[in-house]
Formats: C-alpha cells, structure tokens, sequence
C-alpha cells in the first residue's frame, strides 16, 4: 500500500473512531439525517470530527453530489485543523492539494455529468460578452445584497434608503485586471440596533427588515460543504475555462483553501433574496430572478460551475426555510415584515400593499431589466436544471422539504400551509437530474413558479380571499398552466385570476369575490357554476367552458368584449342562466350600430338574466335555444 493510501486511511480511521463512541456524535448524527428544518444548526463551520454526510445537514442535502463525484477524504478537512473537543480528537490534515488530476485529488464517478459540467463554464466563458463581464466582476466583488438589491425595480431606491445600504463597488476599476478591490460597505444595510463593527447606528426605519435578512442567514454557511466534497473550480479543470480579466487578483493562490463546490456566492444570493421577497412579495419573482443571475455570473466569471451554482440554490434555500420556521424567529419576520411594508408603501406615496404591487411594476422595461415575467420564467427555470444530463427516472412523485412553505406565507397569503405545500409539489421540476433529486426536494423546487400559484389541482381546492386584509389576499392571479382531476372553490371578497393554458377536469365554482378568466382556457375541461360574486370574462379569444355552466340569481356575469371574439364565453354543454350581466367593450373596439355579437354559446340555453347593462353604449339582448346575442343599438 502507498504512502498517501495509508494517510487517507488513517484519516479516515481517527474521523471513525473520534465519532463512534461519542454520545454527542451519535446525537448529532441522527440529527443532521432529521428535515433540515429540524438539522438546520448541524452545519457548523469549523466543526470537522462531527463534519461527515451524515452529521452536516448541508453535506447531507448535497450528498448526492457523490454520485459526480467522490472526494479525497469521507469527512470535513481541505486543509483545516480540527479543534479539539470532548470526546473528539483532533483529526489530521488531508493531503489533498486542491489540484485536479493530482495524485491526491478525489474521482470523477459520473464523467458524463462532470464533462458537461465544465463544458458549459467553457462555453459561457468563451461566449461571454463585456457586458457580462462587468455585472460578473460586480457580482464577484460587491457585497451580495448590495448587487441583489436591484431586483426590486421600482423600489430599489427606497429600500437602499431605509435599510441605510451602502457600497463601495459602484464601477470596475481601470487597474482591476491588477489589484482587487473589496467592498468595503456595510452588504445588508444598518439593523435595528448599533453596530460598531460595521460603524452603524440603530436603524429606526428598516432595522428590523435587516434583522430578519441577518437571522435568515444563520448556520448557512458553505464553508464546511466546501471542505467536505473538495472540488475543485473549474479554470483548475479546464485551461479553456476564460476567468475574466478583472477577477484575476481575486483568484486564490492555495487550492487547497479554494474548493467550487458550492457556490458560496450563490447561496447567500438566495439567501438573502428569498429574506427579501419574504418581506417584499411584491417583487417576490424578480428576487428569484434576481438570485438565479447571481449564480450565473459565477460561471459567467470563470469561478463555478452549474453544479455548484445548484448546489448553492439548495444550501441557501433550505437554511432559509430552517431560520423562517425557527420560534426565536417568529415575532421578528412579523415585525420585519409590517415594517419594510410601511416603510415601501410611504416612501412611494401609495395608501396600502396592493397599490404597492402597483408601484412595484410601474417602471417600463427599459427601467425594470426584470419587467418581463416570461422572460424571468425561462431563464429561471433553465437554471434550476442547467440542462444537465439526467441519471435517474424522470418520473419520480414530488417531495416538499418540511417547512418549505413558509417561504410563500407573504405571497399567498390565502392559502393555509398544506395548501402552500401543495403549489409547491405541483409547480417543481421533474426528477432525474444529478444532485436535484435529494430526499426532501429541495432540489427541484421552482419557487418562481411556485409564486404563480398551483401546478395542478390533485384535490379539490378551496380558495377564501379576505379583500379587507389588503395586498394578494385582495388580488392575486395564477398564471401557471394548471392540470390535475380537481375541483376549483372561490369563496371569500378577494379577486382570483386565472391566465393559464389549463386543463384541470374536476370544475369551477365561484361563490364569492370575484373570478377573472384572463386565458382561453381559464377554467380547464369541466363545467363552471356562479353561485355568487362576479365572474369576469377578460380574455382575448373566447373563454371555453368544458361541462356546463349555470349562473344564479345572486351572481354577476361581466364579459369585456373586444376583436377576434374576446369576451365571449362558449359552453360544452348546458347554460342555465339566472342573475345580473354587465357588458363593457374594450377599448378601440367600436362596433357599428345593428352589429350582433354573440356574447355566449351553449349546446342548449334555459333562463336568462335579470339585469342587463353595457357602459358607454345603447344595446339589447336577444335569446336563442344555443345563443344569447347582443345587438348594438347605438
């Protein structure tokens, strides 16, 4: 046997026998296998005898990185003395170098996966534009928070005002190919009490916002992953890896001290981005675009790969989700929430949430680089996966993480959390790529899509909104293409839209507040009754009922006509008509007096409506046995 095969052995044996009898070891080893909600505290920095897979939560949720990739020794070390504690001796040094292809590295087990792993930092690398550059070397250099910041658009400006941010990486420097330059800002802004370190007094208007930022930090660090699975960056594994220019002096001269996976950057990106859409569900989505940029700029500039980059989505967001579920936390991301609220809604002249989300999309595209909601989806959702090739089944059912859904408590708010774990199991990914599919799912979550509402209706469904309660519980539109056998239940004085392809078979039924087919499509395949409320037909083609459709007295049908039949609602199968109409005509759309427009169509037609109006015309109603026509009078 070899020198180095006998040191790795007799690491890996003091590691074993440090653990072993130790009571406390044995206790925090059943630990970090618990939901990482509950194991969240295992992943301590420094901590290298209880560091295994099976003692760190975060190396346990990344655990199937080892299916890519085994490292050099089976627990955490990269060069780091362990302290010595009770029951714990210290464990030797690796002789790992942080080198790929040495004698010391660890083995590519799945070359297929690692290959193209590094394939596409090579092509990004090489495909990279100045521009690129730029908001990579930013992104590198700057303090997360103060580069993640601008995800929130419109109110960027007075979320740096009241969070007292600051940051002294504003531009690339002409000498940065040469020196490197720190940020030397205070990141997360001033918090609600003095910090003399970071030189700030106690912030009276968003201290407390920046408290919970903080707190949604805690045990979070990547550091003890990083020196478990000793991977190394990939300009260390391809010379066609193209750093740029500007990071070179950022560049670490140990390897040892330098592994890639994950990425540090990007789960603190994540991290503080899911604190901040937590707080401002107004932009919660473009936070989430935010982040996943965050992350690609790090392959962009040459210092991580796709894996790592997931690998630090997962990180970050689990220890999101185990911080929001903590009870010491519970009062502080309720006053941080009202807190960043009223700071947001004052300092941008509106009355209440839902006139924030307003202002929250008010800027055009030119001055919201994160305007395009389908352009956000795509380039989130490509970079959950990055394409990697598959290695399990792709079929595999969906898991939620445990306390998973308290990351969607501010964005819908309507729901209670089995409903949220719902949205969550039927918006992920599919199974079968490499690391994503760990055992609790939080690799394929899509929390981007997550915050348009379900995926699927498995069950019935039974939505209440509380339009006196303000924001998304006032108004809120799903715009996921929703499947699934279940039944949809509106009830309650808020406003539900539904603007996706869907083709959910159980039904609709509105009984209270209002309903809004924004999509052709809106209502699925199955029948659709109005016991009450208003049901608010807004698409641009005909809306298609799939079964019946049957409206009562207490209801209201509202149908914005408009060109190519928008407006109008075509029934399958039986329309029983009862209750009040209200016809408006879009704008631009001027029908020629003696114009008939069949406003609804049905296989057969009984009853017909109490109340007819139309705003801003003279009009008539007539019936047929198949169609209720509207005839403009004038």
């Amino acid at each position: 046997m070899s020198v180095s095969s006998l040191f790795r052995l007799s690491t890996a044996l003091v590691c074993l026998v440090s653990i072993v009898p130790s009571l406390a070891g044995a206790e925090q080893a059943t630990a970090a296998k618990a939901p990482y909600v509950e194991a969240g505290n295992t992943n301590k920095r420094g901590d290298a005898c209880f560091s295994t897979v099976d003692t760190n939560a975060a190396v346990h949720l990344l655990s199937g990185f080892l299916e890519v990739w085994t490292p050099r020794t089976p627990f955490v070390d990269a060069g780091v003395e362990a302290p010595t504690k009770d029951n714990c001796p210290a464990v030797a040094k690796t002789d790992w170098d942080g080198i790929p292809f040495s004698k010391t590295d660890g083995q590519i087990v799945n070359k297929l996966v690692h290959d193209a792993n590094i394939a596409y930092v090579v092509k990004a690398t090489k495909a990279r534009t100045a521009e690129q550059a730029v908001a990579a070397y930013l992104d590198d250099r700057r303090g997360k928070n103060a580069s993640i910041v601008d995800g929130l658009g419109p109110l960027t400006d007075a979320w740096k005002a009241g969070s007292k941010q600051t940051t002294t990486i504003t531009e690339v420097a002409a000498d940065a190919t040469t020196v490197k330059y720190d940020d030397k800002g205070n990141n997360r802004g001033a918090g609600s009490k003095p910090d003399t370190e970071n030189r700030t007094d106690a912030n009276p208007d968003m201290g407390l916002a920046i408290d919970f930022i903080n707190a949604a930090s805690g045990d979070g660090s990547t550091e003890p992953a990083k020196r478990y699975f000793k991977y190394g960056r990939p300009y260390r594994w391809s010379q066609d890896v193209s750093v740029v220019p500007t990071l070179e002096p950022a560049k670490s001269g140990k390897p040892v001290e330098d592994g890639g996976f994950p990425s540090g950057h990007t789960a603190e990106a994540w991290r503080d981005a899911l604190a901040m859409a937590y707080l401002v569900p107004q932009r919660f989505q473009e936070m989430i675009t935010r982040a996943s940029e965050m992350g690609e700029d790090r392959i962009l500039a040459g210092m991580h790969s796709p894996l790592d980059v997931m690998g630090g989505r997962m990180l970050g967001t689990a220890t999101v989700v185990y911080n929001l579920n903590k009870t010491d936390n519970a009062a502080l991301k309720r006053d941080a929430y009202a807190q960043a609220q009223s700071w947001l809604i004052a300092k941008s002249g509106v009355q209440d949430a839902g006139a924030l989300e307003v202002a929250a999309h008010a800027a055009p595209l030119a001055a919201d680089r994160f305007a395009d909601h389908d352009a956000n989806r795509a380039y989130v959702l490509q970079r959950l996966s990055y394409g990697m090739p598959t290695i399990h089944a792709t079929d595999r059912p969906a898991r939620v993480p445990q306390g998973a859904e308290a990351l969607l408590e501010t964005r819908l708010p309507y729901l209670d959390g089995e409903q949220r774990r719902e949205v969550l199991g039927t918006t992920e990914i599919a199974s079968g790529y490499p690391l994503l599919d760990d055992a609790e799912g939080y690799g394929r979550l899509n929390l981007f899509a997550a915050a348009d509402g379900y995926g699927a209706f498995d069950q019935d469904v039974t939505v209440t909104m509380d339009a006196a309660k303000g924001g998304f519980n006032a108004i809120d539109t799903w715009r996921n293409d929703i499947g699934g056998k279940g039944k949809l239940v509106k009830r309650g004085s808020g406003i539900l839209g539904l603007s996706g392809a869907n083709s959910y078979a159980g039904g609709t039924v509105l009984e209270e507040g209002a309903l809004v087919a924004g999509s052709p499509s809106a209502f699925g395949t199955g029948g659709l009754t109005v016991n009450g409320g208003s049901f608010v037909v807004a698409a641009d083609k005909p809306v298609a009922v799939g079964g019946d459709y049957q409206q009562f007295a207490n209801a209201t049908a509202k149908l914005a006509l408009g060109v190519n039949g928008a407006g109008t609602l075509v029934v399958a199968g039986k329309a029983a008509l009862a209750g009040d109409i209200d016809v408006t005509l879009a704008h631009g759309f001027v029908p020629a007096p003696g114009t008939k427009i069949e406003i609804l169509k049905a296989g057969s037609i009984t009853g017909s409506f109490g109340k007819f109006t139309i705003s801003g015309h003279r009009a008539s109603l007539s019936y047929g046995a198949t169609a209720v026509t509207l005839t403009i009078d004038g």
